[in-house]
């Protein structure tokens, strides 16, 4: 399982709200999961497609404390999430689909199956990520709770285990999404980016080059995976895997082996998939999706490439042509990212783009340490000023810093 260690202090706050909901017997313990923000890589990971996600110094933590049954007892901070409780050995009907009860439970389901849970937690939720924001905060709330049973339980669970097991225990929530944002929850080291390969899960810390900063603005519009962008969002892995069984009974592949995306693109090149696809389906969405696909991976080489000599210019270029595609071919943004691509790049960013499935959510915007200010003022002033944004401006706005991986702490 992730690291433990010491020496975490709850905020005040927090302490107070544990001991008021469930007493002052011994210190609890912390998880916490970072969010994070993906630097290119996005609608593939479904695909079995490297990214190039990174963690950020934002997470969700779970305050908790084992119980004395196999009840789970949840508070949260945020009086907008109320209560949710359910018992270990009763998870069938323990939520309404939609709620936010229902990650918890689907992290506990999928460690029940796999490991026979017996002890339950009562467990304080706080978090400084926004919420459907395209950061990744469910993801990072399914891996603080595991992490808080994992570590009550006595279990030993290897992170890539870990990731993979709460990538399919989030399915169950209804979104049927790739296996990005758990790994690199688990897995990402602190000053680095993180390239993350598929079937086998394999991940591989890229150092980020000196003085590159990840300026994040929040659309104010909701990405909400679990609940109407839902189907739009899913609708996206079957129309991938569609386009890529059409254009492949065009192509001389070789039947024998698995269809998959990374097998196509080894054994005949983007540029020929491309030309292929094109003439078989010019119009057609499905061509629309295979050829973002298709492209993203590529972009995500030639990032990665970017990134290790440093080439700044390079790295926005593919940031940009990725914010594109995703835009006109998966039709996954929206006018206010849009938007907040537009001023970043006018403000002198090298590239940016959406940042997640879309729908609403963040974009980020890559820059030098010395264009970064010029970034934010002229985001504040032209995107947030006008839509009345002014007081806690830093929960829409803000410089992203790389965090480490998810965490077991003990409280002092």
């Amino acid at each position: 399982m992730a690291a433990v260690g010491a020496g975490h202090r709850l905020t005040d706050d927090a302490r107070l709200a544990f001991e008021s909901r469930f007493g002052e017997a011994e210190p609890p313990r912390v998880a916490r999961a970072p969010g994070r923000i993906n630097l290119i890589g996005d609608h593939i990971d479904y695909c079995g497609l490297p990214v190039l996600p990174l963690a950020i110094d934002r997470a969700v933590r779970v305050t908790f404390r084992r119980a004395k049954s196999s009840r789970c007892r949840f508070t949260n901070v945020d009086p907008a999430f109320g209560g949710r409780e359910f018992d270990l050995s009763e998870l069938d009907d323990a939520t309404e689909p939609g709620d936010w009860g229902t990650y918890l439970v689907a992290a506990a389901r999928k460690l029940v199956d796999r490991h026979g849970l017996s002890v339950g937690i009562d467990a304080l939720v706080s978090s400084d990520l926004p919420v459907a924001a395209g950061l990744s905060s469910s993801s990072a709330l399914v891996i603080a709770a595991a992490l808080a049973l994992i570590d009550v339980n006595g279990l030993d669970v290897p992170p890539p285990d870990l990731a993979e097991a709460m990538a399919a225990a989030e399915r169950h929530t209804g979104t049927r999404g790739g296996g990005m944002d758990q790994a690199v929850s688990l897995m990402a080291e602190e000053g680095h980016a993180c390239l993350i390969e598929f079937s086998p899960l394999a991940v591989r810390s890229v150092p980020l080059p000196p003085g590159w900063r990840f300026v994040v603005a929040d659309s104010l519009v909701p990405a909400e995976k679990s609940g109407a962008a839902q189907a739009a969002y899913n609708s996206g892995p079957v129309v991938a895997r569609e386009a890529l069984v059409a254009i492949a009974e065009g192509l001389d592949f070789d039947g024998s082996a698995e269809l998959t995306y990374l097998g196509l693109i080894s054994e005949y090149g983007v540029a020929e998939l491309l030309s292929r696809a094109r003439a078989a389906a010019p119009d057609d969405p499905h061509f629309r999706r295979f050829r973002h696909v298709v492209t993203e991976a590529d972009r995500v080489r030639l990032a990665l490439a970017a990134m290790g000599q440093g080439d700044i210019e390079s790295f926005g270029t593919a940031m940009n042509a990725s914010h594109e595609s995703l835009r006109d071919d998966c039709g996954v943004s929206c006018p206010e990212l849009d938007e907040i691509v537009g001023v970043a790049r006018a403000a002198g960013a090298a590239g940016a783009r959406l940042t997640g499935a879309g729908f609403g959510g963040c974009a980020i915007a890559l820059c030098t340490a010395e264009s970064a200010p010029l970034v934010l003022e002229a985001l504040e002033a032209g995107f947030y000023a006008r839509r009345g944004i002014g007081a806690k401006l830093d929960d829409h706005l803000f410089l992203a810093d790389s965090g480490p991986a998810a965490s077991v702490v003990a409280t002092s």
